[in-house]
């Protein structure tokens, strides 16, 4: 038992801190290439390799979405192309800013599917929970600002914001959806999942390039990218992937999401090393944010602790 929780938070905490290292990676790959078509060099191997594994694993009767293909197209859709396209791409609109920002706004996805999940079920959270929100979203509001409102309605600065919660609530409802397949092995959910929804991103990334709003790089500038993309491929793609989805079913989600919390700091490392001044209300905001989701899970834990209790003392009165 103790065993599986070691290696359960070991990989969350893989997980969680290469997403963290994946935003200055790819601010760096942004100079030669276009985000849209970075995620998609970037996951179609990762699909392949997926792929193979489940064959590999599992066999060909893996592969039947066992009527439930439109749901798990949802997931795969909110996952890999909400997701995937919206987190570099307000990322690149929004330049070296974008970088923690984006880090940021992942971290909010937990926060974001308590508000999901109250606005679908009607299932309103606890009071605490609540106050939780609003402290990470003043987290999130002081590291966009950064000190100066302006810089909140500033030119340039509201729709890239916007695009990055879409991203942020895109993965949410995405973690959200590995409830449905819990019946499913890990590696199958990841693989369909995955599979879907880097179709339909592909597809998006084709019709756009046919309408001309962004240019198909040439074999020249992916050259350029070759270490972002292979790091990019691996770590935070297939690994991070299976590293989180099998931590999750270790720890179960109320342990696992509070690794998400690395992945800002890892940013916030990585930018300082790169020699990237990270300013008090860029700190303040992320350490607002970390903290909330940590009160909020303790929260949870002793809420249903108490709830458990409850039922044994009732089940042992009647």
């Amino acid at each position: 038992m103790k065993n599986n929780i070691l290696i359960g938070a070991i990989l969350c905490l893989i997980a969680s801190a290469s997403w963290g290292a994946m935003f200055p990676v790819a601010n760096h790959a942004f100079q030669y290439i276009d985000p849209f078509y970075f995620t998609i060099i970037r996951y179609l191997p990762v699909t392949v390799i997926l792929i193979i594994l489940l064959l590999m694993t599992e066999g060909k009767k893996a592969f039947k979405p066992e009527g439930k293909g439109f749901i798990l197209w949802f997931f795969g859709t909110m996952g890999f192309t909400i997701y995937n396209l919206f987190i570099f791409w307000g990322q690149n609109l929004l330049g070296d800013a974008g970088v923690l920002l984006a880090s940021i706004m992942e971290a909010l996805a937990p926060i974001i599917s308590v508000l999901i999940v109250w606005l679908i079920h009607k299932n309103r959270p606890y009071l605490f929970t609540i106050i939780c929100i609003i402290g990470a979203f003043i987290g999130v509001f002081l590291v966009v600002t950064n000190g100066s409102i302006q810089a909140l309605v500033g030119p340039g600065r509201v729709i890239p914001l916007l695009i990055l919660f879409l991203a942020a609530a895109g993965w949410a409802i995405y973690t959200i959806g590995g409830g449905v397949f819990s019946s499913w092995s890990v590696l199958r959910y990841s693989t369909l999942s995955c599979l879907y929804g880097t179709l339909t991103a592909t597809l998006v990334v084709v019709m756009v390039s046919l309408f001309g709003f962004i240019e198909v790089p040439t074999l020249q500038e992916v050259y350029m990218v070759r270490y972002n993309m292979l790091f990019m491929i691996f770590l935070p793609g297939l690994f991070a992937l299976l590293f989180w989805n099998k931590g999750v079913t270790m720890l179960k989600p109320i342990n696992a999401i509070l690794f998400i919390n690395f992945a800002p700091v890892t940013t916030i490392i990585i930018r300082l090393i790169q020699g990237y001044s990270i300013s008090f209300f860029e700190f303040t905001g992320v350490f607002i944010v970390c903290l909330m989701i940590i009160l909020n899970n303790l929260y949870q834990r002793m809420m249903m602790n108490r709830e458990s209790k409850l039922l044994r003392e009732t089940r042992q009165t009647a």
